[in-house]
């Protein structure tokens, strides 16, 4: 198979997020993005990694998944794996290969070109990012039932701006209202945006108790992996 990907690091690991958390799972992750989210936990991400043919890619993630009776979750992550042009292509072989295959996207890059057998789960950026308007709208239209939408939130704003958005959401599919673990200092990066010095942080349990208060149809999340792992662990 021609074509190559710029990536970052290839893992095996337990997923953390989503409606698949606590399930194995390969995570390649890809090089580079084009946002600075200000809660972002890769920004090791943005620059470095190594190019790779796909099938180097693919016989790694096999080989990652040998001794499993079936074959694990494998997701595309990043960075922003929408920025490559190949990676739809890889997606599309690993969904060959038998793999349940997840892709963590921005909700900044057009999806509609993804493999239908593919779970996109997509990033609604909320405004505390700094990235909000970057969210591409006519991603929305595209959505299936296979899909998940995740906002991260981090502050009272965050969580009155995605409870709005759920008018377009609603029956789409799965909605993840997720967490932001602050970050530490060694994820802090000067190259991210800063939160509007005008938002209310908002902690974990208030974000629970108001989703539950608000009677919202979401599910609420938390990154599994950082309550097994450091924070700031690579390659979990």
């Amino acid at each position: 198979m021609s074509g190559t990907l710029r990536v970052h690091e290839i893992y095996l690991s337990l997923q953390g997020e989503s409606t698949f958390a606590g399930l194995p799972c390969v995570f390649i992750r890809l090089t580079g993005c084009d946002l600075r989210c200000s809660y972002c936990d890769t920004a090791y991400a943005f620059t470095g990694g190594e190019t790779l043919t796909l099938d180097s890619i693919l016989e790694q993630t096999t080989a990652l998944a040998e001794g499993y009776p079936e074959p694990p979750l494998v997701e595309l992550t990043g960075g922003e794996p929408l920025l490559q042009r190949e990676t739809p292509v890889l997606l599309a072989a690993l969904a060959d290969r038998g793999f349940t295959v997840l892709l963590e996207t921005s909700g900044a890059h057009d999806i509609s070109g993804v493999d239908a057998r593919v779970h996109r789960i997509v990033d609604l950026k909320c405004p505390s990012s700094g990235e909000s308007e970057r969210n591409l709208s006519t991603n929305l239209h595209h959505l299936r039932a296979s899909d998940e939408v995740k906002c991260v939130i981090s502050t009272r704003e965050d969580y009155d701006w995605a409870k709005a958005q759920l008018r377009q959401l609603f029956g789409k599919c799965e909605v993840l209202f997720s967490w932001v673990n602050p970050l530490e200092a060694g994820q802090q990066s000067d190259v991210l945006k800063p939160v509007p010095a005008d938002h209310t942080p908002i902690t974990r349990r208030e974000l629970a108790e108001t989703i539950t208060a608000d009677r919202l149809p979401v599910r609420f999340q938390l990154q599994q992996h950082k309550h097994i792992w450091p924070a700031d662990q690579k390659g979990v």
